[in-house]
């Protein structure tokens, strides 16, 4: 079918897009863009609408194969076309983990099947995950994977990390590494400091991150290769990355709306939807990441979507998993924190959001101009809604900000020029 969306604020940074405009979309590319179009095919208003390339997430667990009681390709799919995703990026720390050809040509055939807009796979950086030898990025880039990370474990033995480094260089594939000295972070469970002591809780230091990070900028650069560094929470590790950068290391960089929205105060609760890895930080490192996504330190707004069952996060907070849900709720808490408090600018948190994933992973999106892909979504900037448990398409739960009130929301969604969501209702 063709469709016109008709009059939205259509916002692509990427080609330095800001204007009123119109948009033809037809087998399955955008077709025309520009003003005043008319052509007979199905109009979609999008008057006092904004028009996006379609967000993406290159940081998310969708948990297939091994946990499907938690997450499946499907539902989570479903989950990221609720929250204006028409990419996913889903991590390799599965049961088996996705360390080998044939684990990953199954995972494919999911995807085949029952994936309802774009999904990538990430392969693992070592072998089980195990931090003991690296698998063979040759064969893993030979079936597509877009990058490799041992997310949830970091690669505690420098000359392993050396030798995948060396080896993502030949391969040109990119490492996204979890930065945690687990000999430092031990058996903690929340942010180390006052909040921790009063709460009577286990402490996971920020030098467990920060040191960490330090030292995989240092061998990235050592290497002259690429490297990502995932779900940054302290103002340390932005600071590292800055200083990197102006140094010329190929670095870049990626936080979650959790880490800029919430802090360890929300703790308090006891609430295992706050116990995440790594753990909410202070005010001071909420301003910090802020500050790094305004002067582009951290590149990337992901979900770090981390599906767990009701049963799993209903014990005690030591004993509960860590990782929350997010794909839902990214942009609206985007939104709230840095757009309207003048952080970014509309452009600007659309580029984090889409056109530097894409680049970043090399995927050939986050773009509206002619000929381009159709992923599309559609945002009303000003809508105000609850988010309530029985509205969430993930087939798990685990959100610290179930009944919060909520602003923008995505209406409408296109994948490769089909609509797989409109008037906020998901129709695949």
């Amino acid at each position: 079918m063709e469709y016109l969306i008709k009059g939205g604020r259509v916002i692509d940074p990427a080609n330095k897009v800001d204007d009123i405009l119109d948009i033809l979309v037809s087998e399955g590319k955008i077709n025309k863009i520009g003003k005043d179009l008319n052509e007979k095919c199905e109009l979609i208003d999008a008057k006092d609408l904004i028009v996006v390339p379609g967000l993406i997430d290159m940081h998310a667990h969708l948990r297939e194969p091994g946990r499907e009681d938690e997450e499946t390709v499907f539902t989570g799919t479903r989950a990221a076309i609720k929250g204006g995703f028409t990419t996913v990026a889903c991590m390799p720390n599965t049961e088996p983990p996705l360390d080998n050809p044939a684990i990953i040509k199954s995972l494919k055939e999911i995807i085949e099947k029952d994936a309802a807009v774009n999904v990538h796979i990430v392969g693992t950086i070592t072998e089980a995950r195990a931090g003991k030898r690296p698998t063979d990025f040759h064969k893993m880039k030979k079936e597509h994977v877009v990058a490799v990370s041992d997310d949830g474990s970091s690669v505690e033995d420098e000359k392993v990390m050396t030798e995948a480094l060396q080896q993502s260089k030949e391969e040109d594939i990119l490492i996204i590494e979890h930065c945690e000295d687990l000999k430092l972070s031990s058996k903690g469970v929340m942010n180390a400091g006052f909040a921790a002591t009063k709460l009577g809780l286990r402490g996971i230091p920020a030098r467990a991150e920060y040191e960490r990070v330090g030292r995989t900028l240092e061998l990235a650069k050592k290497a002259s290769a690429r490297i990502h560094i995932a779900h940054v929470s302290t103002k340390e590790s932005a600071e590292l990355i800055r200083k990197a950068k102006k140094e010329g290391v190929k670095v870049t960089a990626e936080t979650t709306p959790h880490y800029f929205s919430l802090t360890e105060e929300c703790c308090a609760s006891y609430d295992t939807n706050t116990k995440m890895n790594p753990p909410l930080r202070t005010a001071e490192d909420v301003e910090a990441l802020k500050r790094a996504l305004k002067d582009h330190t951290i590149d990337v707004i992901v979900t770090d979507h981390a599906p767990h069952t009701d049963s799993e996060k209903d014990v005690e907070f030591d004993f509960a998993p860590f990782g929350i849900i997010g794909l839902e709720t990214a942009l609206s808490l985007s939104i709230m924190e840095l757009v309207d408090k003048k952080i970014l600018s509309w452009s600007e948190l659309i580029m984090r959001m889409s056109a530097n994933p894409s680049d970043i992973l090399g995927l050939k999106r986050g773009s509206l101009k002619k000929g381009a892909v159709a992923d599309i979504a559609i945002i009303d900037p000003n809508k105000v809604y609850t988010y309530t448990k029985d509205s969430i398409e993930s087939k798990s739960k685990n959100s610290p900000f179930i009944n919060w009130i909520l602003k923008g929301k995505v209406l409408a969604v296109f994948v490769a020029g089909r609509v797989v969501m409109k008037n906020e209702r998901i129709c695949l």
